[in-house]
């Protein structure tokens, strides 16, 4: 047995592992929930739970259940129409799966996140108590996007994206990302001769990869997405196995099927996880080279003297891009002013603003503990 052979046995040996599937693979044509594609997957999952491993699924597909009972021809672009198509589509969706477990004597349990759920000491901690619990009571905890409430400044986005961080907060052995693709390959998939990349381990392996980012007319994601997933997951040491809705069987088994990405790296913040690859940053500072350094190289905070100028309207909390002289981000973090505080804060040394302004304004712009370096992945 190879080096990778081994390595997807790993998924069959996993106590706990993090399953996605996409909107595509659980619709039929005219956007409605198909039944038979969600049986066939409980069936998959139904009997890896029965035999002992614990299972969460992170499942769209709410959007798209929604559509055809509000008469929609296709997704919506608005927000507003997509949160009552989600609203109308989660509870049908919710309800195929329940019946769906039920017949193989397993309860299921709705869990709704946002992505203040992942980055919020508060949100975070009890979202991986519940989960936790859900899971000791031999529960299968169904995950989604809160898209009912989730606006465009702070959401997820995708649930590649959410079921990566999800694996992360469970500490889940394993994350297995289902779609209507059976793997990543060398180019589209459709093109003679691209060839299915087996194992990726680590950015060097995807530099020559043109990987497509367009999704199916329900969903919002695409490979690009699934990629970024699988390297959030690995990065936080979990290891995840990209294939088909059609290959969970075989992917489960430990078969030869899909695209696996190693684990690299340790366990990290779930914060820190979302901030470097989920955030939408609503504004940049300007570092001058000091200040570059200091955040970079030796991993300080960064305080009001580095900084010369700021871009975009944000308030205490966001995430803001850390930007060098000539414009690079070279950090992200989670800044404690609202913007318009800053201009009378640039450039001058806290202990000057504390004399000046009181003893608020002798802490950092950005906490150290709050960053996260930018560049390769």
């Amino acid at each position: 047995m190879d080096g990778l052979e081994e390595r997807r046995q790993r998924i069959t040996a996993a106590g706990r592992i993090v399953v996605k599937i996409g909107s595509s693979s659980l619709t039929s044509v005219d956007g409605g929930i198909d039944t038979g594609r969600i049986e066939q997957l409980v069936d998959v999952l139904a009997r890896h739970r029965l035999s002992g491993q614990e299972i969460v699924l992170v499942s769209s597909g709410a959007i798209a259940a929604g559509l055809a009972p509000l008469t929609l021809a296709k997704r919506p672009k608005d927000l507003a129409t997509q949160q009552a198509a989600a609203s109308v589509g989660q509870g049908l969706l919710m309800a195929q799966y329940t019946a769906a477990f039920a017949r193989r004597d397993l309860t299921v349990g709705q869990v709704l996140l946002t992505a203040e759920d992942v980055i919020r000491r508060t949100h975070y901690a009890n979202a991986r108590r519940t989960l936790s619990r859900l899971l000791g009571l031999g529960v299968v905890p169904v995950v989604n996007e809160n898209d009912t409430v989730a606006t465009d400044e702070i959401r997820f986005g995708d649930n590649d994206r959410l079921a990566a961080l999800v694996a992360h907060l469970v500490r889940a052995d394993a994350l297995l990302l289902l779609s209507d693709v059976d793997a990543l390959y060398d180019g589209p998939p459709s093109r003679p001769g691209a060839r299915r990349i087996e194992y990726v381990g680590g950015p060097a392996d995807l530099e020559d990869v043109e990987i497509g980012s367009v999704g199916s007319s329900v969903g919002t994601g695409g490979m690009v997405t699934k990629v970024d997933a699988a390297r959030i997951a690995s990065a936080a040491g979990i290891s995840t196995l990209l294939t088909s809705a059609a290959n969970a069987g075989e992917a489960l088994a430990g078969k030869d099927v899909g695209t696996w990405f190693e684990a690299r790296g340790g366990r990290t913040a779930s914060r820190l996880l979302w901030l470097r690859h989920a955030a939408k940053p609503t504004g940049r500072l300007m570092l001058d080279d000091g200040a570059v350094a200091a955040v970079v190289q030796r991993r300080m905070s960064l305080l009001p003297a580095g900084v010369v100028k700021i871009d975009g309207r944000f308030t205490a909390g966001d995430a803001v891009d850390l930007v060098n002289p000539h414009g690079t981000a070279v950090a992200r973090g989670l800044v404690n002013f609202d913007s318009a505080e800053l201009p009378a804060l640039l450039g001058r040394s806290t202990r000057d603003l504390a004399a000046e302004m009181g003893p608020d304004y002798a802490r950092e712009i950005v906490h150290r503990d709050d960053i996260v370096l930018l560049g390769r992945r």
